[in-house]
């Protein structure tokens, strides 16, 4: 799996209050404003892939691909600062 720039970039260091992406005015209307925020709930789903992408898509109406996407960045997040 190859990674876009930015992801490779929001991996490398710690998120603190970064912005939510593409998806985040309709995160930000439910609550979820910041990375970090939607991480914690990454992190209330037990870092589960499915669990995740279905509340992601639910939440927000995340396509298949955005929501493997981000599953993806928060979990190579973690490996890397948790």
């Amino acid at each position: 799996m190859t990674t876009s720039q930015k992801h490779r970039d929001f991996v490398a260091e710690p998120m603190g209050e970064e912005p939510v992406g593409i998806l985040g005015k309709k995160l930000e209307e439910r609550g979820f404003d910041k990375a970090c925020v939607v991480l914690g709930q990454f992190l209330v789903l037990k870092k589960d892939e499915d669990l995740f992408q279905e509340w992601l898509k639910h939440t927000c109406g995340a396509n298949a691909k955005q929501s493997q996407d981000c599953f993806g960045c928060l979990r190579e997040g973690c490996d890397a600062f948790l």
